[in-house]
Formats: C-alpha cells, structure tokens, sequence
C-alpha cells in the first residue's frame, strides 16, 4: 500500500480525538500526525496516548497553519498520500478507501468529499446554503467546479502536496487550496462522503452567518489583491 499519512489539525479536542484516532487505527492507518493548534485542554496528552505523532502550535494559529505544519511534516517522512482528516468525529473511516483509491493509481492529484453526491449527512440548513454559495463562487474565480465548497476531507497525491502551498493560516485555507487546484491545473475528482453533525462537531465548526460572510469576502479579497 502507498506511504499514506493522515494528518489531523486539532483545537481543544480532548473529548473525540482518542476515539478518532483508534477508528483510523482499527482500519490500519498508522501514520497519524496530529497538530495541536494550542490547546488549553489535554488534546496532545491524549492524541500521543493513543498512538498518533504530535506536534504542538504553543499559540492557537489556525487551521490553515496546523494544515500546513502536518503536509509539511508528511513530506519530510516521504508520504506518497496525504489525507486531511477532521478531529471532531465528522469524518468516516470507512470513507477512506474511496477517497484514496483515484489518487493511488494515479488518475488524479487530489480527492476532495462531498456531503452532496451521498445520502446521510445531515447538514444543517444554514450551512447547506452557504455551501451551495462557496461553490458557486469558486467556480466563478477559480473555474473548479464543486458541490461541496468547504469540505476538509481530501487525499492528495505528494506532488499535489508539494505544489499547494497553504498561505492562509485560518479558515480561508480552504479556499486557497481550490484557488491553487485551479491555478496548478491540478487534477481533482468529487468523491461521496458522509459527514456526521453532532452537537459536539456543530459547536466546533463555524455554523452561523457572520462567520461564513467573512470567509466568502477574504476569499474575494485574497482573489483580487493578492
């Protein structure tokens, strides 16, 4: 099996991260690096019990940062496939294997999930819509078409890796990281995924407007004054 390593940015995630990352081992993913993003609880404590590779943010910088420390540290032990994976349980386990499978034989660089193509994730309302909006305009400044705008579940193959330079320390990472799949002309494949809303992962995740508004308008002002 190619070199895979999954790689988790977490932030005070001392309630799911053990689980999450035992769900990654019991299917014989071993590689897992967790970044914690300057914790105030015990999230490295229990990340490292369980089995993961910690490296440690001492001052909270963001998920786009803790991203990047995790790709980069990736690099440097010669992964073949880098997966972005979430610490709050959102993601599946089981959707792994399809999400690396394209990037493995090498049909493309980079697999991005998408809660739209699968039933079974509830996503709220809200959410949905500002999703539905993201992908619009992606593929109006970036022309990557998408369903699913902001989806931190992605397998990328090592050159993906080493071309998409994360800049961005919070949240419009994502959003640079579309901007570069299109700039690179990389090749990039939607793949169903199901995404798990729980209490716990919804008051993790930026769900109401105000925080969405600005990441749409730093994605329109990365875009034209960068």
């Amino acid at each position: 099996m190619d070199n895979v390593f999954i790689v988790i940015a977490a932030y005070n995630e001392e309630r799911a991260i053990g689980e999450v990352i035992n769900g990654l081992k019991a299917k014989h993913y071993n590689n897992i690096v967790v970044v914690d993003d300057g914790s105030k609880d015990k999230t490295s404590d229990i990340a490292a019990q369980h089995g993961a590779t910690v490296i440690t943010h001492v001052l909270n910088r963001g998920q786009g940062a803790a991203l990047k420390t995790a790709i980069d540290f990736a690099l440097q032990e010669n992964a073949d496939i880098i997966v972005t994976f979430d610490a709050d349980g959102q993601h599946r386990v089981e959707d792994l294997p399809a999400m690396i499978a394209p990037v493995a034989s090498g049909e493309v660089d980079i697999t991005l999930g998408s809660r739209f193509l699968a039933q079974g994730s509830n996503v709220p309302g809200l959410r949905k819509f500002w999703l539905r909006m993201g992908s619009l305009l992606f593929r109006a400044l970036y022309g990557v078409k998408l369903t699913d705008s902001h989806n931190g579940f992605r397998a990328l193959s090592r050159h993906a890796a080493e071309t998409i330079e994360i800049k961005a320390d919070r949240m419009e990472h994502a959003s640079e990281i579309i901007d570069q799949i299109g700039a690179h002309k990389l090749r990039y494949q939607e793949v169903p995924v199901v995404i798990h809303y729980t209490a716990y992962s919804k008051a993790h995740s930026s769900q109401g407007m105000f925080p969405a508004l600005k990441i749409f308008f730093r994605t329109i002002t990365h875009k034209f004054l960068r």
